[in-house]
């Protein structure tokens, strides 16, 4: 393909973009248009690479790099895994690290050693799941909820959540705890299939220059 074709970016809102935009600086890449804060702008263009980017939230990103509106994405694992989007994720940026876990009251763990049929309270019903029945081959209930999922436990809706853990903090105050991991997670690089074999050189060009960088900071 032509290098006048533009590669598009689809960026998560918020510090992901941030730490973004941050990365491929340091590439010499940039984008003054995105830190104007009072633009009203949705497509962000740098002339000089032939790069376009926008910003969604989060679990539209994988969605934008799946039908190709967006070549390339950058979205954090959680949300590769419970979008379920056919997309190549090809390189872990290393920030925005942080756990999905298994958590509640500490006698709740009992529960999990006996594989009992519990109730399962969280906001990633898709990676709940795949968790539960394929790697514990434990069955749950599975219940969807959009709000503060450590209220589920306390309040008895639900024997133990699926959450993302940062600290820990929010747990320990409201007497619940880490009871198992479920996967690792931190912002990952998804390209587009078909994009990935017509703009393959610029696309890996990109990869390379990015993983070179990464690595320094190891």
């Amino acid at each position: 393909m032509s290098d006048d074709r533009y590669l598009t970016f689809a960026l998560c809102k918020g510090r992901l973009a941030k730490q973004t935009l941050e990365l491929l600086e340091r590439l010499g890449i940039t984008c003054e248009e995105m830190k104007d804060k009072d633009s009203r702008k949705l497509i962000f263009v740098n002339e000089e690479h032939r790069l376009k980017f926008f910003l969604a939230k989060g679990p539209d990103v994988p969605t934008y790099v799946e039908y190709g509106a967006a070549d390339i994405g950058v979205a954090g694992k959680d949300v590769i895994l419970e979008e379920g989007r056919k997309v190549h994720e090809v390189l872990d940026l290393g920030f925005g690290r942080c756990r999905m876990c298994v958590c509640g009251p500490r006698e709740a763990a009992r529960h999990l050693e006996h594989r009992e049929r519990i109730r399962v309270a969280t906001k990633y019903p898709r990676i709940a799941k795949d968790y539960f029945y394929n790697s514990r081959h434990q069955t749950v209930e599975i219940i969807k909820l959009n709000g503060s999922i450590e209220l589920a436990p306390i309040v008895g809706l639900s024997e133990v959540i699926v959450d993302i853990v940062e600290t820990g903090s929010t747990l320990r105050e409201n007497g619940l705890q880490v009871l198992e991991e479920v996967c690792p997670l931190s912002a990952r690089v998804i390209v587009n299939p078909v994009s990935m074999r017509l703009e393959s050189r610029r696309i890996k060009e990109l990869l390379v220059n990015l993983r070179s960088i990464l690595k320094k900071e190891d």
